[in-house]
C-alpha cells in the first residue's frame, strides 16, 4: 500500500518537528519516571498509578509514531514555484461572500495545518475544493451544510 504524501509549508513542518521533538525529550522521560515511582510502590497487580501510567505511555508512544509517520511522507512545498493566477494550495484568497455581503480571507494549507481561527482552511473542506483552479473575479458556489454560500474570488495571493 502506498503511503499518502503530505503537503506542508516549512513552518508547518518544523511545528510538527518541534511537536515530536518536545514528545520525545519530555514527555516519554516524564512518563518513564512516573512508571519506575508507581513501580516503587509495590505490588503492581492493584496499582492503578503504574496502570495509568503505562496506559499514558501507550497513548504517547502511539502519538509519535503517528507523528513520525507523517514527517516521514511529508514534502515541504516550495512557494516559490506556485502560479498565483489561480487558487492552490498555499493561495490567500480574498473572498466576498454574496450571502452577507462580508469580505473573508483564507489560507488554503493541507489538513495538518488548518486552523479555522487563523484563516487557515484546509484542502479538504468544501469551500476549499471549489476554489481550486479558479481565478480572480471567478464566483463560486458551494454547497455546505448550512445550505448554499455564494463566493466572489476578489484577490489571490501567496
Amino acid at each position: 500500500m502506498a503511503k499518502e504524501i503530505i503537503y506542508l509549508t516549512a513552518e508547518g513542518y518544523k511545528k510538527l518537528k518541534d511537536e515530536l521533538d518536545h514528545m520525545r525529550s519530555v514527555e516519554r522521560p516524564a512518563i518513564s519516571a512516573a512508571i519506575a515511582e508507581a513501580r516503587d510502590k509495590g505490588d503492581l497487580s492493584e496499582n492503578a498509578e503504574y496502570d495509568a501510567a503505562r496506559e499514558a505511555q501507550g497513548l504517547l508512544e502511539m502519538k509519535i509514531a503517528k507523528l513520525e509517520d507523517t514527517l516521514s511522507n511529508a514534502r515541504i512545498i516550495d512557494e516559490s514555484k506556485i502560479d498565483k493566477s489561480k487558487v492552490q494550495i498555499l493561495s490567500k484568497v480574498t473572498l466576498l461572500n454574496h450571502n452577507n455581503g462580508r469580505e473573508v480571507v483564507y489560507t488554503i494549507v493541507s489538513e495538518n495545518e488548518a486552523n479555522l481561527r487563523e484563516g487557515k482552511l484546509a484542502i479538504g473542506t468544501p469551500i476549499a475544493k471549489a476554489l481550486l483552479g479558479k481565478k480572480t473575479g471567478d464566483v463560486v458556489e458551494v454547497t455546505v451544510p448550512a445550505g448554499v454560500l455564494k463566493f466572489e474570488i476578489k484577490d489571490i495571493s501567496i
